[in-house]
C-alpha cells in the first residue's frame, strides 16, 4: 500500500494520486497519449505522480528523457503534429525556461503561422512554486508569464477535483495546453473526485460573500480559504475565487463578483511587478471602476529570489495574516 492509495474502505486520495489517475484513465482511453519527460519512468516522477506507470503501460508510452528540456518538448511538439496526444513533463517551472523557444516560439504560434493548418494538441505539465526550501533556483512561480503569450491556454488546478478532472479536456483542446501544479499541493487529502471532466474555462467560486472579493489560484488558494475563515470570524464575508484558468482569463466571473461586493484583492505567489495581479487589476479598473468603493489590493511574494531557510520563505511568500490585512484595508476603519 503505497502512501498515495488511501486504505480500502476510506474516501480520501491525494492530489498527486489524483494527477495520476488522470494520467492513467488518459492512457487507457487514448492510445495516442503517452507521457514524456525527465525520470517519469523508472524513479517514477520527481513528484512520485508516475509511480507505477511504467510497469503498467510499458516504455513506449511512459519515456524517458535525457536532461534536455528543448530537446525533448520539441519531440513533444512533433509528436503532437504527427496526430499524438502526448503528455510533456516538466520537472519544474525553472527548467521550462530552457524550452521557452519550442514553447513560445514554435507551439505558441505554429497555427498561426500556418494559416490555420496545423494545430499543436500537446499538454505540458509542470511543478511550480515555492514553499519546500528548494530555493532561489527551484521555487519560481512564472506561470504569469506563460498567460501572457497567444496560442497558450495555461490552467493551474488547485483542488484535487480539478487536478483530476483538467487533464482529459486539455488532452482534447487542438491547442497546446500548460498545466501548472503547484509543489506545496502534492500531498493535500480530499474526498475521491468524480471522474468527470472539469470545465477548462471558468472559474470557480470556492466560497460565496458580499463584502470583498479575493481572487487567487493554484497554491494561494488554501491560504486564502484560510484568510476568509480568518475575516468570517470577524464578521468580514469574503468571497473567494479560484482563476483555474489564467490564460484565457474569465473576467466574467471576476467582474460580476467585483460588482457585487464592490472591493477587490489578488493573491498572486508571482513577484509584484509585471503580474499576473497587476493584469487582472487593471482588467478590473478598465471594467467595475465605478463599482469600486476602494482600491484594488494585491498580496504578492517579495521581490527576492527565494530564500532558502525555511523562515525567510515563508516570510517571502503570501500568508494568511497578510491577505487579511490587505482585505480589512479595502473595507476601511470599521
Amino acid at each position: 500500500m503505497t502512501a498515495d492509495r488511501p486504505p480500502p474502505g476510506t474516501n480520501e486520495i491525494t492530489y498527486r494520486e489524483a494527477v495520476k489517475q488522470a494520467i492513467r484513465d488518459a492512457m487507457i482511453r487514448d492510445p495516442r497519449v503517452f507521457l514524456m519527460g525527465e525520470d517519469v519512468g523508472r524513479y517514477g516522477g520527481c513528484y512520485a505522480v508516475s509511480k507505477g506507470l511504467l510497469e503498467e503501460f510499458g516504455p513506449e508510452r511512459i519515456r524517458d528523457t535525457p536532461l534536455s528540456e528543448s530537446t525533448f518538448t520539441g519531440a513533444g511538439i512533433g509528436a503532437a503534429l504527427g496526430g499524438m496526444r502526448p503528455i510533456v513533463e516538466i520537472m519544474t517551472v525553472n527548467f521550462s525556461l530552457l524550452a521557452l523557444d519550442q514553447i513560445v516560439n514554435n507551439a505558441a504560434t505554429l497555427l498561426h503561422m500556418s494559416g490555420g493548418l496545423f494545430n499543436v494538441p500537446l499538454v505540458i505539465r509542470m511543478a511550480t512554486g515555492a514553499g519546500r526550501q528548494l530555493a532561489a533556483q527551484h521555487s519560481h512561480s512564472l506561470e504569469g508569464w506563460y498567460a501572457h503569450v497567444p496560442g497558450l491556454k495555461v490552467l493551474a488546478p488547485a483542488t484535487i477535483e480539478d487536478a483530476r478532472g483538467m487533464l482529459w479536456p486539455a488532452l482534447e483542446d487542438p491547442d497546446p495546453v500548460l498545466i501548472f501544479e503547484h509543489v506545496m499541493l502534492y500531498n493535500d487529502t480530499g474526498p475521491l473526485p468524480d471522474r468527470r471532466p472539469v470545465d477548462i474555462t471558468k472559474a470557480a467560486v470556492r466560497r460565496p460573500g458580499k463584502d470583498v472579493t479575493i481572487i487567487t489560484y493554484g497554491g494561494m488558494l488554501p491560504k486564502t480559504l484560510a484568510a476568509a475563515d480568518m475575516l468570517a470570524a470577524d464578521g468580514i464575508a469574503a468571497e473567494v475565487i479560484d482563476l483555474r484558468v489564467l490564460r484565457p482569463l474569465d473576467e466574467e466571473t471576476v467582474i460580476a463578483s467585483v460588482r457585487r461586493t464592490r472591493r477587490a484583492v489578488i493573491v498572486d505567489e508571482g513577484w509584484r511587478s509585471g503580474s499576473l495581479s497587476a493584469e487582472i487589476s487593471a482588467r478590473i479598473m478598465e471594467q467595475a471602476f465605478w463599482d469600486l468603493d476602494a482600491p484594488v489590493g494585491r498580496v504578492c511574494s517579495a521581490e527576492v529570489p527565494m530564500p532558502y531557510p525555511r523562515h525567510l520563505e515563508q516570510a517571502a511568500l503570501p500568508q494568511p495574516d497578510g491577505i487579511v490585512a490587505a482585505a480589512r484595508a479595502t473595507l476601511g476603519p470599521r
